[in-house]
């Protein structure tokens, strides 16, 4: 363990997340000091068991818990004290019924980062989104200096309450002098810590695997490895050139047939039920009228969007694995926490 950044401890907000797990096992494994926040205590188990797969039994029982949550202003300055840095990742994910994923997303933003504020962290950063930075051109690659405008629209609310919250984070350090840096993944993939039970972008994989799809979708992602992106967060929380700053976090565009294909090829024995067959665009036109999922892609049928990262690599020196090697670690991490056979489809 590398034992420079003894004593600075790190608030990560969302324990039980995705990202959440990589992120903290990344600060463990550098010797700073852990503490997170859920909405319930009993969950430090599962945090603790889930980060201890990367980090160690050792420093994952040394994490500490904060009770709170992004609805409620109750435990976040107590969830401050004596903490040195914020990586906010905790958000409100799609599709979960009865949540308001814009109210949610904006207030938790400004409890989290007010009570930053408030504490005078050194620094802190946003988990923010690469739907965040569209041109509006497909052509045209993301870039931190694009700005998305919210589409307003039922079926893009989750990407809205992305854009959303990032313009709330600026417009508050902004007037708090908090000292603020944005991460804006694209599409994550890449080993699961812990249960693999919680829907996720993973499930493009799962479900592949799983045989849940007759064909494959003429939809593509850039697609980045979420240890990667942790990676990303860690580099943007210290660096001086990361100050004030947003970074793409991107890799390599694949479509929904590549990903078919990376599964074919490399995990043969595992990879039987992978369709082979493509899915004529306008069977997801009409699917997307009652799905909300495909309703929310149905936008970017046949469209390679790109996202440049090449701030990232050249100020931070931030590097990506490659996707394929990305795409079977996730397939290989859910065929071993037994994924596809937990779910319902």
């Amino acid at each position: 363990m590398d034992g420079t950044y003894a004593g600075e401890t790190v608030l990560v907000t969302g324990g039980t997340g995705y990202l959440a797990g990589w992120v903290m096992a990344g600060l463990l494994g550098r010797g700073y000091r852990v503490r997170t926040t859920v909405r319930s205590p009993g969950k430090a188990d599962q945090v603790r068991g889930a980060v201890s797969e990367q980090a160690g039994e050792a420093a994952a029982g040394a994490i500490e818990f904060a009770v709170a949550d992004l609805l409620t202003d109750d435990g976040w300055d107590s969830a401050y004290a004596a903490v040195d840095y914020v990586l906010h990742t905790a958000s409100p994910m799609p599709f979960n019924p009865g949540v308001d994923l814009i109210r949610t997303a904006r207030e938790g933003t400004r409890r989290v980062l007010g009570a930053a504020a408030r504490a005078g962290v050194k620094r802190a950063v946003l988990t923010s989104s690469g739907v965040a930075a569209g041109t509006g051109d497909p052509g045209t690659p993301a870039t931190e200096s694009a700005w998305t405008e919210p589409s307003g629209t039922p079926a893009r609310v989750y990407p809205d309450s992305k854009i959303l919250a990032e313009r709330e984070a600026w417009d508050l350090a902004a007037q708090t002098g908090l000292e603020l840096t944005a991460v804006l993944p694209t599409f994550m993939q890449g080993p699961v810590l812990g249960a693999a039970d919680r829907p996720g972008t993973v499930e493009i994989v799962r479900r592949l695997l799983a045989g849940a799809i007759p064909a494959v979708p003429n939809i593509g992602w850039n697609v980045v490895d979420v240890r990667d992106v942790a990676e990303l967060h860690i580099l943007a929380m210290t660096s001086p050139a990361a100050a004030g700053q947003r970074f793409l976090g991107s890799g390599s565009f694949l479509w929904y047939r590549d990903i078919a294909r990376i599964l074919r090829e490399n995990l043969p024995d595992e990879a039987t039920k992978v369709p082979t067959r493509r899915m004529p665009d306008v069977v997801i036109k009409l699917l997307a009228r009652v799905n909300p999922q495909l309703a929310m892609v149905r936008p970017d049928l046949g469209r390679k969007r790109l996202a440049d990262s090449s701030k990232a690599r050249t100020q931070l020196d931030w590097h990506t694995r490659p996707a394929d090697q990305t795409i079977i670690d996730t397939a290989t991490s859910l065929i071993a926490k037994n994924a596809l056979s937990r779910h319902r489809d």
